[in-house]
Formats: C-alpha cells, sequence, structure tokens
C-alpha cells in the first residue's frame, strides 16, 4: 500500500508521511492505527526498500549502491591458493575436562615452578615432652591490673 501510494502521488521530492497516510485513508478506508504506519515506514527504510531525505520518502534507486552499515568495514580477505585446507577455528571458552583422565589428588596441589604447595604451611602439633617450658612467673599476673577502688569510711551525721 505505500509503495503504491508513492507511485501514486509521484513527486519529485517523495512524500512525506502525512500526504503518504491521507492518499490510503482515501483509497483503502481507515488506518487501524496512526502509529502502524510509521512502523512500517521505519521497516521499509531500514530494509532498503524506500529511502527517507528531507522528511520525504521515495522509492529506492535500484542502481544505488547498498547502505554501509556503522562501524569500520572488515578486512578484505585474501583468497587462499586452491588445494589447501583451513582448519575450523578454535572453540571459545575453557576446554570442557576429559572424562577419561585420573583424578588428580588433593595432595598434589603444588604450584608448577616450586615443590612447596600454596598457602601458608600447616601447624605441626609438638610432643608434650618436647613442649617448651613455660614462662618463669616473677609473682605477677599477665596483663593490666585492674583499677583500684577507694575504700569506703563510715561518715557520721550529727546535726
Amino acid at each position: 500500500m505505500i509503495v503504491k501510494a508513492l507511485e501514486a502521488l509521484n513527486e519529485p521530492n517523495g512524500s512525506n508521511k502525512s500526504a503518504i497516510s491521507k492518499y490510503i485513508e482515501t483509497t483503502y478506508g481507515e488506518l487501524p492505527d496512526a502509529t502502524v504506519l510509521g512502523s512500517h515506514l521505519n521497516k521499509m527504510k531500514d530494509s532498503g526498500e524506500l529511502s527517507f531525505k528531507q522528511n520525504n520518502y521515495m522509492k529506492a534507486d535500484p542502481n544505488a549502491p547498498p547502505k554501509r552499515g556503522r562501524g569500520r568495514p572488515p578486512k578484505p580477505k585474501t583468497p587462499l591458493p586452491p588445494g589447501t585446507v583451513v582448519s575450523p577455528p578454535r572453540p571459545r571458552g575453557r576446554p570442557p575436562k576429559d572424562p577419561n583422565a585420573p583424578p588428580k589428588s588433593p595432595k598434589a596441589k603444588a604450584t608448577p615452578g616450586s615443590g612447596r604447595p600454596r598457602g601458608r604451611p600447616k601447624k605441626v602439633p609438638r610432643s608434650p615432652a618436647v613442649a617448651a617450658p613455660t614462662a618463669v612467673s616473677s609473682g605477677r599476673p599477665r596483663g593490666r591490673p585492674p583499677k583500684v577502688k577507694p575504700q569506703l569510711t563510715e561518715v557520721s551525721v550529727e546535726s
């Protein structure tokens, strides 16, 4: 309907949205919704059926070069000599685990370069016979001494 309207209006600079909608209403009856025409015009403009210039829609020139997309165009690919087999590209992401591989032992979590495991070493408990001697007590307890409270004295009340 839109293309027929553009052909029937036959304006040199194209037809605007209101002229197209008036033509469709007079020939085919009322439009179901005002936004339907705009959405169809945008779809046709994006697909290249119509061209849009200075708020006017016109039929696209068949000899016009195709519209280039946004961004940098891709590099042209050099043709490969015949007879070469192209290997498929490597898949993205981490490769899946091999189900047939033997399970790793939890003790063998060492860094590949050194012979030591990662992190802080575990504490080795000592036997009670070899335990270090306790600190020599000097008769004083450890830590801050408690605050000394003054002794309460009796006060006699005479009148």
